[in-house]
């Protein structure tokens, strides 16, 4: 008889983990909806990281407070408990802070501007149709898909709620097309050599430290944020007499984000595959011990980030990708952003012959097709294969 799943509404045994600033405490809970799902808090005693992942567990399996809305209310008095419900669903670590920014964004901007006085039997898919059309003229695609999934989730929760509606119009409204597919673009050999030396020639991209920020990515492959949230803590290097370990790895737990009415905090990463442990180049640990001696000099502890701000705080991945694009230099690099530094080092690990789980895992991807189809280059052709074809006929 297989194990019994822990019932709804409960949790499990809480995991304790101690850091250099106390300790962080990990919880499994059972929503309501039958998903099993991790959250982690952190603390300076074991009691008070304890007691936080409760807080956090219990806020989750918190049930949604239905509404008193009706056909005749207005979308935008479904708008504001719908938002407070995706907070509290950020909170309890189910949805990504990133994205839950991302909604009140569109919501603000977008949504709320052409459907906000709307009753919500105005809201039609004639009009549902129109407004997304002229978001996508506006902006582009991927803004009218985030615009549909709020305005859907905003209908849906008015059914669930108090059934406001009959049917969700959302759901008869035209596919978003984005048009053609691009393909990967990553960094070349020669590109990666030019884009170094120019970005040290660049008197602003040194004083925003973005050379060594682009070699520790193209060496680890991590996201930006990912990268802002390191903390020496999570760095191990070997000894320069060779003594202690003999590899240098990087332990990514951790993403910087910033939260409305907070400012900038590390918080749980995109997915659980996200979490993983990277062996460094040696060229990194080279660059990383020169990092830790100036840290170590001007007084910061092992809790502080490998690649702060001015202040030695945390950074803004925002403001760090505003300072790329001002240093792109020549025109030929003005397709360079940071997530291509994902895509050269998936691209230099399939070429070297990984597998697709292989660069999965260490791009931390859930799913290799996402690594194959959006960050693995592709376009030229190995000569050898006419090889094997030589004798199709």
């Amino acid at each position: 008889m297989g194990r019994q799943p822990m019932p709804i509404g409960t949790y499990g045994k809480i995991r304790f983990t101690q850091t250099s600033t106390g300790w962080r405490a990990k919880a499994r809970y059972r929503g309501h909806d039958g998903v099993i799902r991790d959250l982690s808090r952190s603390g300076k005693s074991k009691t008070q990281a304890e007691r936080e992942v409760k807080i956090a567990v219990a806020r989750a399996l918190q049930s949604t407070s239905g509404g008193d809305f009706t056909a005749r209310s207005r979308f935008r008095e479904v708008a504001a408990p719908w938002l407070a419900r995706q907070e509290q669903r950020a909170t309890a670590g189910e949805r990504a802070v990133g994205t839950i920014d991302n909604y009140r964004s569109i919501l603000d901007n977008r949504v709320l501007k052409a459907l906000g006085e709307l009753q919500l039997f105005e809201v039609t898919t004639g009009r549902l149709n129109k407004f997304l059309s002229a978001v996508k003229e506006e902006t582009s695609a991927a803004h009218a898909r985030t615009a549909r999934a709020v305005v859907g989730g905003i209908l849906r929760y008015a059914i669930n709620s108090s059934g406001a509606l009959t049917t969700n119009p959302i759901r008869d409204v035209d596919p978003i097309e984005g048009g053609p597919t691009q393909l990967v673009r990553a960094l070349t050999r020669e590109e990666r050599r030019t884009w170094l030396a120019q970005l040290e020639l660049d008197p602003k991209a040194v004083r925003h430290d973005l050379p060594d920020l682009t070699r520790f990515m193209l060496a680890t492959g991590v996201r930006i944020g990912e990268a802002l949230a390191l903390y020496w803590e999570d760095v191990t290097l070997p000894n320069e007499d060779g003594t202690g370990v003999k590899l240098g790895v990087a332990r990514f737990e951790w993403t910087v984000v910033r939260v409305k009415g907070v400012g900038l905090v590390r918080t749980d990463p995109k997915t659980p595959a996200s979490e993983r442990t990277l062996p460094l180049t040696s060229w990194a640990i080279t660059m990383l011990r020169e990092r830790r001696r100036v840290a170590l000099a001007e007084g910061r502890s092992l809790a502080s980030p490998v690649f702060p701000d001015s202040l030695g705080g945390l950074r803004d991945p925002s403001n760090t990708r505003r300072s790329l694009r001002e240093c792109r230099g020549s025109e030929g690099f003005s397709w360079v952003k940071s997530h291509v530094y994902r895509k050269t080092a998936g691209t230099v690990l399939d070429e070297a012959g990984y597998s697709p789980r292989q660069i999965a895992d260490f791009l931390g991807h859930a799913r290799p097709s996402v690594t194959l189809d959006r960050y693995v280059g592709r376009g030229s052709v190995e000569p050898t294969i006419a090889d094997a074809m030589e004798d199709l006929l």
